[in-house]
């Protein structure tokens, strides 16, 4: 990348078209004059940031705006996004924390069958605490991968940047992989997982998501750092992407498994986990499974029951907090 170079930049001040970052950031070689503004933006990587001159006198007033796709299985909200937004909360007590859900089809679900929802869109999110008078806002956003829905995320984030003194957007659970002298999020997420211990004869099996984004590619990082982890018996299929349940069943037939293990890796164990993982319906990933010969244990855990998983949201919402107050 002859035309780039890399600096640290935590802190650095950011122009009305230029976003600096928590983590690292790359600028244009100081040959390049007058770069246009598609050329600068070329640069956002990381925790985004922006700082509306306009509003520079505004008094400080500061939310946390968390981020999740959500949940129609109650219990998973409590478990899950509940819990990792209060252990947010407790870590800023100076702010105030508020969950919005990205899915309006999962707030549409939860008003019928509960009769009320008590969280909105990002959007409403954000257009009431420019009512009730909140300048400086950090988007915090529990996505695993920076897939379509963290795609939302960004987009949101430019579309309410202008409306607000400051504004920040934290990056997903997953986002560096230590490239470029980088943390490696993804090694330490796979390290923070509930793995059953290694037994001969057995297969564990991670059921992701799944995008039509490039960036379903990560699943493939993920199952190289299990690899490197020497955990050779853990493998990642998705629902809705690549690779399927099929791309292994037969592998670990011909590789005389007795024994497969179903554990979901999404933010929340609900529909995917409970019905096309764990169902008893003919086309169920444990039904096939059974069909095929196979022993099949289901565990019915999301990623945000998990402690070690929680404080890594915590670590991600500190960085975005940390660009917002300096």
């Amino acid at each position: 990348m002859k035309n780039w170079k890399k600096f640290l930049a935590v802190g650095a001040a950011c122009s009305s078209l230029f976003f600096a970052h928590a983590e690292a950031a790359y600028q244009l070689n100081d040959e390049v004059e007058n770069p246009p503004a598609a050329l600068q933006m070329a640069t956002q990587i990381g925790v985004l940031k922006y700082e509306n001159s306009t509003l520079r006198n505004l008094k400080d007033k500061d939310a946390i705006v968390v981020l999740s796709f959500g949940t129609t299985y109650k219990d998973q909200r409590t478990k899950s996004i509940d819990a990792t937004a209060q252990a947010i909360a407790a870590a800023h007590p100076n702010a105030k924390v508020i969950t919005a859900f990205t899915s309006h089809i999962v707030i549409k679900h939860i008003f019928e069958n509960e009769g009320k929802c008590d969280y909105m869109t990002p959007e409403q999110t954000l257009d009431q605490l420019k009512r009730e008078g909140y300048t400086r806002i950090a988007l915090v956003s529990l996505d695993v991968i920076p897939g379509m829905e963290y795609k939302y995320d960004v987009a949101l984030f430019h579309e309410y940047k202008d409306q607000f003194k400051k504004m920040t957007l934290a990056t997903p659970l997953m986002y560096w992989q230590g490239q470029e002298d980088q943390r490696d999020d993804v090694l330490e997420v796979m390290q923070s997982l509930h793995l059953p211990s290694f037994k001969k004869g057995t297969a564990i099996l991670l059921m992701a998501h799944g995008t039509p984004d490039p960036s379903n590619a990560y699943y493939s990082v993920m199952q190289a750092k299990l690899k490197a982890m020497k955990r050779n018996d853990v493998h990642i299929y998705t629902v809705e992407g690549w690779p399927r349940l099929e791309d292994w069943a037969g592998k670990l037939k011909m590789h005389k498994v007795e024994k497969i293990i179903l554990m979901p890796l999404m933010m929340v164990a609900g529909d995917h986990a409970n019905n096309d993982m764990a169902g008893d319906e003919e086309d169920s990933h444990k039904v096939i499974l059974e069909k095929m010969g196979f022993k099949v244990e289901t565990k019915l855990q999301g990623l945000g029951e998990n402690k070690k998983i929680r404080n890594i949201f915590v670590e991600r919402a500190a960085e975005a907090w940390e660009a917002l107050v300096n």
